[in-house]
């Protein structure tokens, strides 16, 4: 377990359903890649859960090849979106299933999950509804319900739905409706089979010219080129457009910013093409390898302020 037990996917998903199965659970302290290889190595780890930054160094990283992982027979992705590409790259090099799972801390966390049998998965969705718990998609304006491959706000229903926030009525009001649909905050629509795919946050959507381009789908699109190791998009404040999708990216070798906007332009609609690329070290992420979006916008954003004065 590389998950933090203080987070509900590690605490239900992991501390909890091992100890009602009777399993054993090998627990990390923090994750370090190479100790990871070692301990499934080490001690023939069947089943791990981990978050799509962990499934990107296992699809790319050279370290990965210096392992023997042939006992791992499942890993289980949570906490972001993972993308159909990325899922397959890993499966093929490890040789092993990927699932994914969708919840959210105020559904005690599973309201998907992939189903088990391979036959009946979808790369890169999370899965069909949990068993007793109904979804539906609306638009974030009007509330209006959608139908299938129509994108919009996921909505729960359930019995791991919480009750409320503690001493916070108002917050509780405001996620949780009169008729108890949970307003998950999650871009997303179903297949004609049930089968739903999260596109990203409503909040995180960018707005260029009145369109609405989701971050994470770039991001999924920027980690299938060969020289980059990570990436993380966020909005960029432009005049004309409003804003505009930036890039900013970890290379394993060289490349330029000219390339990669290419690249993701031949692969995407005209309003979804990356306006500017920028090189770092490393993408800010949390303890659970969520993209700390918020880190690099306001250093975009006091960049430009900086540039203004000047």
């Amino acid at each position: 377990c590389v998950l933090p037990l203080f987070h509900i996917y590690g605490l239900v998903v992991v501390l909890n359903m091992g100890l009602h199965l009777g399993t054993t659970i090998v627990i990390m302290p923090r994750f370090d890649l190479e100790q990871f290889l070692e301990l499934i190595q080490k001690y023939r780890v069947t089943l791990s859960h981990i978050v799509p930054p962990i499934v990107l160094k296992l699809a790319k990283d050279p370290l990965v090849d210096n392992y023997d992982l042939s006992s791992l027979k499942m890993i289980f992705s949570g906490a972001a979106p993972l993308g159909a590409d990325l899922s397959q790259a890993c499966m093929k090099r490890i040789g092993c299933g990927i699932r994914q799972g969708y919840g959210m801390t105020e559904t005690s966390p599973v309201t998907h999950s992939s189903p088990a049998d391979p036959a009946e998965m979808r790369h890169g969705s999370v899965g069909t509804a949990a068993p007793n718990t109904e979804v539906k998609v609306v638009d974030p304006a009007t509330e209006v319900e959608l139908g299938a491959n129509q994108e919009g706000e996921i909505c729960v229903r359930g019995p791991q739905v919480m009750k409320g926030y503690l001493n916070n009525m108002e917050a509780t009001a405001r996620t949780v409706d009169a008729d108890n649909w949970l307003h998950t905050g999650d871009i997303g629509y179903a297949d004609e089979a049930g089968h739903f795919f999260i596109v990203d946050r409503v909040k995180e959507l960018i707005k260029y010219k009145g369109f609405q381009v989701a971050p994470a789908e770039l991001e999924a699109v920027l980690l299938t080129h060969p020289a980059i190791a990570d990436a993380a998009v966020i909005p960029s404040r432009d005049e004309e457009a409003g804003e505009v999708p930036k890039a900013f990216v970890v290379i394993r070798h060289e490349t330029t910013g000219e390339e990669i906007m290419s690249f993701v332009a031949a692969r995407v609609a005209p309003h979804k093409r990356i306006r500017e690329v920028e090189f770092i070290t490393q993408i800010p992420k949390s303890l659970s390898g969520k993209i700390l979006r918020r880190v690099l916008i306001e250093q975009e954003r006091a960049r430009q302020k900086a540039a203004q004065v000047v």
